[in-house]
């Protein structure tokens, strides 16, 4: 740690970590302002080393949020969820009375997608009194916590994702089949490895989740299911995580491919506004 905090200084950041291996908050670094290469570089080597980083007392506008998630890849449109109006990259997440939350379960965004995000930057714009925090789990130290026996069982072992709550989600909204087989067909369930390799730190993290993970591939329905169910529950380990509670100005960037988020709905009926932009990622392996 103190050689990461010795070479951001470099670049006028600091980091404070929220726990030994995940979540750290950035300091020293006005997002408001286009960064420069080097502060890239700094922030995306602090995003590798801590899986998710926090920025506080952040006064920027839109334009400002899509310019600094932008600086570390394309940025993705979600097909199925609300985006903010003229902003198509921005996703939309408004919870109040009429629309309790609803990503109180561990997951990876959008791992139905065939290339899944790199990661995130959320931004608190409207927040409750108190409660909706965020939680975050570090999927490294989740596989390392597995046993020999479990890592051999699953090891080349791959699973379906596929977006199946929000089909059910476009049924109540009153979607025609036909107009759901449409998004079917542009976005066929997939299938990822149920341990996948970090492309840019080679380690190995668990790759499945509740909210999109149907089943592995070839295992009798029965195994398959306590599999994933003792997979999925390795992500609610309090040693493998880290909370974060926002405040006006908070932002938070995600590794998507290292880390799970919960979002905690125990706010209601207060509002929590928030807002999303994601980045394009790759193919597990």
């Amino acid at each position: 740690m103190t050689d990461l905090v010795r070479h951001l200084t470099l670049d006028s950041l600091t980091l404070t970590p929220l726990t030994p291996t995940i979540g750290a908050e950035v300091g020293g670094l006005d997002l408001s302002q286009p960064l420069t290469s080097g502060q890239v570089a700094a922030v995306r080597r602090a995003l590798l080393d801590w899986k998710v980083l926090f920025f506080r007392d952040q006064a920027i506008d839109t334009d400002q949020h899509l310019a600094f998630a932008g600086a570390f890849g394309a940025l993705e449109v979600h097909p199925f969820a609300p985006h903010k109006p003229g902003y198509p990259e921005v996703l939309a997440i408004t919870h109040n009375r009429e629309n309790k939350g609803r990503e109180n379960t561990w997951h990876s965004d959008v791992t139905w997608r065939l290339e899944p995000s790199l990661g995130s930057v959320l931004r608190a714009i409207e927040l409750p009194p108190v409660g909706g925090d965020t939680l975050f789990a570090d999927m490294y130290a989740a596989y390392d916590g597995l046993t020999d026996e479990v890592k051999a069982r699953v090891e080349g072992a791959v699973a379906v994702h596929d977006f199946a709550h929000f089909r059910t989600r476009m049924r109540n909204r009153g979607m025609t089949e036909d107009q759901i087989e449409a998004f079917n067909r542009q976005y066929p369930k997939v299938e990822h490895p149920v341990i996948r390799t970090h492309p840019e730190t080679g380690r190995r993290c668990i790759y499945v989740n509740r909210a999109f993970t149907q089943h592995i591939v070839g295992w009798d329905e029965d195994d398959s299911a306590r599999m994933l169910a003792h997979l999925y529950a390795q992500a609610s380990i309090p040693e493998y995580q880290c909370r974060f509670r926002w405040e006006p100005g908070s932002i938070a960037f995600w590794d998507n491919r290292a880390s799970q988020h919960y979002a905690a709905s125990d706010y209601w009926p207060a509002v929590r506004r928030m807002e999303r932009v994601t980045i394009v990622g790759d193919r597990p392996y």
